[in-house]
């Protein structure tokens, strides 16, 4: 039970730090982490409660997922950082085509 509530909790926390912080690219990165991180808190509780390892084996992929998702987008940011001299989201509407 408290590890839902901790679940729900991360993944609010990660939905505010997405609407209120729309500017900088890094802040938005870790908050989608932050809520890939509060789904897999509800799998493992959800898979120890049911004692089944499907919840688990799901927590391994997402965890492989999100680790190549944060270097690629870290590998992004840090060219976007190169070229622009800025992270913002506002100055990122150049590249639209």
């Amino acid at each position: 039970m408290h590890y839902l509530i901790l679940g729900s909790i991360l993944f609010a926390i990660s939905v505010v730090g997405i609407f209120l912080n729309r500017k900088n690219v890094l802040i938005l990165l870790m908050a989608i982490e932050l809520m890939l991180l509060a789904v897999n808190i509800n799998f493992v509780a959800f898979s120890a409660y049911l004692n089944d390892m499907a919840g688990q084996v799901f927590v391994f992929f997402i965890l492989t997922v999100a680790a190549a998702e944060a270097a690629i987008g870290l590998a992004i940011l840090v060219a976007l950082f190169r070229n622009l001299k800025s992270i913002n989201v506002e100055d990122l509407d150049g590249l639209k085509g």
